[in-house]
């Protein structure tokens, strides 16, 4: 689908017409150049490769340099592709914001706050074994059994236990669009999308 490329910026609230105050995620959405036009001839699909945030000549590779000379735009840090834009855009070609004007709902895509390694009561929710009286010392928040000991004798792949939490690809989908601000490039968005302020997220249509 059509999208653009964006920076989370934070979360405000905004009043609705009836009075209701709802909580928004406000996104800068752009403007993102075309650094790369894909066709079905020559890749094998139809896409554009979209570049957003200018980066520094010294810290672009030679290859990367190439590549945006060839479409002729500056270096950029990030770079994604998006199917659905036809035959709009030429190489070089600016897009903006103003995508969304007519954009009721949105999905977005991003990469969520790493936790580091995490037990099975916050990763998975497990409830705790047992109580704390008993005789028990320092079980409750152990995850108790994993398996049967004589058959199968073996831990099913698959099985929740304690390990990396977070820091993984993470796409919301059917967010409202409560408000689009073209001259400062921002998108406001129901609710809340994954990532810490800052980050990179992919918005698309």
């Amino acid at each position: 689908m059509p999208g653009l490329l964006g920076k989370k910026i934070g979360m405000t609230s905004v009043f609705s017409a009836e009075g209701k105050n709802i909580p928004c995620t406000v996104i800068e959405a752009g403007p993102c150049v075309v650094t790369q036009v894909k066709t079905v001839d020559k890749d094998g699909y139809d896409a554009i490769q979209l570049g957003f945030v200018d980066k520094k000549d010294k810290h672009t590779t030679n290859p990367e340099m190439g590549h945006f000379k060839k479409a002729g735009v500056t270096p950029k840090r990030h770079l994604a592709e998006f199917k659905g834009f036809g035959n709009t855009y030429q190489a070089g070609s600016e897009i903006t914001v103003d995508l969304f004007n007519d954009a009721i709902y949105v999905d977005v895509i991003g990469t969520s706050k790493g936790k580091g390694f995490q037990g099975v009561v916050k990763r998975h929710g497990f409830a705790g074994v047992g109580q704390a009286t008993h005789g028990q010392h320092n079980r409750l928040r152990a995850p108790g059994s994993i398996g049967a000991c004589s058959y199968p004798a073996k831990v099913f792949k698959g099985t929740r236990m304690g390990g990396q939490m977070g820091n993984a690809r993470v796409t919301v989908q059917n967010l409202q669009v409560i408000k689009v601000i073209p001259e400062h490039n921002l998108l406001l968005i129901k609710g809340s999308i994954p990532g810490c302020k800052g980050s990179i997220v992919a918005i698309e249509k």
